[in-house]
């Protein structure tokens, strides 16, 4: 017995030993020298700043002569840069690839495209986000390719692939008549981009799908096609009705998520504010009365300017009046949500034009229709993180944030197209680019 008892004794020593042995790894350090610092919050920049990351967070951020480098500490020189957080594009579509129309356009990807090339190409839109600073996405929808967003959202958090987090919708939502794919003959079944309901009932259902599967955020079209109308105004096609889109948002209310409404104008703009959506995408005509319906409701505008500047036809045609319609009424629209006070975050719709186009495109039109390149700024860092519910957590260099960094060469504040060439990116503690920043051990 006495034995038995000793051999106990040492197992559980020895045990003891390799747990302590085998502890955790202590996480690594990580310092970078800001030469300007834009926080993300703060309505100033800050000169000579020193950020503190631990692991995938930051601990501490203060001035260099007064900061305490942990020894051991991997030390990145940004001191000639300026650094900024992780950029969020709150309306991407990483399924679409800025489709030409001479091969194929929209319709040859539901139709031809195996979802595994698609994948494939998605897997390539969001390294391309990736390396444009653009460490956050909120995608729109998959466009006919259903779950295939969570698909790539699982490769990225689990090291597979690198990409930005991703806050994915799926399928998207609309009614009979309201989406692609159009115009084939009537006796053929043919895919569409979106999950398709009609009433109540089949509406409440969708987003309860779309809600197991694991989807962030619900996106619903309320309006469809659009054209110039009798007294030369915006019209957009009305989908869902009151009825439907308050059966969507009751339920993804019930599950603690939220709905984004695609809105253009009119009738459809109408009932997504009547039904309760939580943010409005495009709003290309803002009434004075839906502007401050907006603002009561404490619904959000993500406008996604540039891409409408894309592919227009012949003026003299009604397709090339619409295009330019849908400009002319949007930078009006964008004015005076703004003026007004509207909740406004950064989108491009990236993937309705080529990810090989920069993203940070949108940040000049932006500035052009009255924002301060900081508003600009901040509408891609905490403006867009409280749309998410993400505030003090992404869009900001804080203590406590997740280790998000970007860094440009120029003066964004000066030039805010020095956001087109990002020089410097850090995810999640772990550097993916660096073009800027000298490292060395302390």
């Amino acid at each position: 017995m006495k034995r038995w008892a000793a051999v106990l004794v040492i197992a559980f020593a020895v045990s003891t030993g390799r747990a302590q042995n085998n502890g955790p790894v202590p996480k690594a350090t990580t310092v970078i020298r800001a030469g300007v610092l834009i926080d993300g919050e703060s309505t100033a920049a800050r000169r000579n700043q020193v950020i503190v990351i631990r692991g995938n967070h930051i601990v501490g951020v203060s001035d260099a002569v007064a900061a305490n480098i942990p020894p051991d500490s991997e030390v990145i020189d940004l001191s000639q840069a300026t650094v900024l957080p992780g950029l969020i594009d709150a309306h991407t579509h990483i399924f679409l690839q800025g489709e030409v129309p001479s091969e194929g356009g929209y319709d040859v990807q539901l139709l031809k495209y195996p979802l595994a090339f698609r994948a494939a190409r998605a897997t390539v839109a969001v390294r391309r986000a990736l390396e444009q600073g653009f460490t956050t996405l909120r995608d729109m929808e998959t466009e006919g390719a259903g779950y295939g967003d969570l698909g790539i959202k699982q490769a990225i958090e689990g090291g597979y692939i690198p990409g930005p987090r991703l806050f994915v919708s799926t399928r998207a939502i609309s009614s009979t008549g309201g989406y692609p794919l159009e115009g084939y003959a009537p006796e053929i079944a043919v895919p569409k981009g979106v999950q398709i309901i009609d009433g109540p009932v089949e509406a409440r259902k969708a987003a309860r799908e779309q809600l197991d599967h694991g989807a962030d955020w619900i996106k619903v079209y309320m309006t469809h096609r659009s054209w110039v109308g009798k007294n030369n105004e915006l019209v957009s096609q009305p989908t869902l009705t009151v009825e439907e889109l308050r059966a969507i948002v009751d339920e993804t209310h019930g599950w603690g998520k939220k709905v984004a409404c695609h809105s253009y104008s009119g009738i459809g703009m109408q009932r997504a504010l009547d039904g309760g959506c939580d943010s409005i995408e495009h709003g290309l005509v803002l009434t004075d009365a839906q502007i401050t319906q907006m603002i009561k409701q404490g619904t959000w505008l993500c406008p996604t300017l540039s891409v409408y500047y894309y592919d227009w036809s012949p003026e003299d045609t009604a397709d090339g009046q619409r295009d330019r319609k849908r400009v002319s009424a949007h930078e009006e629209s964008f004015r005076k949500a703004l003026k007004a006070g509207v909740k406004i975050a950064f989108g491009t719709d990236a993937g309705g034009f080529p990810w090989t186009d920069p993203i940070a495109q949108e940040f000049p039109h932006m500035v052009e229709f009255g924002m301060s390149p900081m508003q600009a700024i901040q509408s891609a860092t905490t403006r867009a993180a409280e749309l998410l519910e993400q505030k003090g957590k992404i869009g900001i260099i804080t203590p406590g944030a997740f280790a998000d960094v970007i860094a440009v060469a120029g003066d964004p504040l000066a030039d805010v197209k020095a956001l087109s060439n990002v020089g410097f990116v850090m995810k999640d503690g772990k550097v993916f680019k660096n073009e800027l920043g000298n490292g060395q051990k302390r």
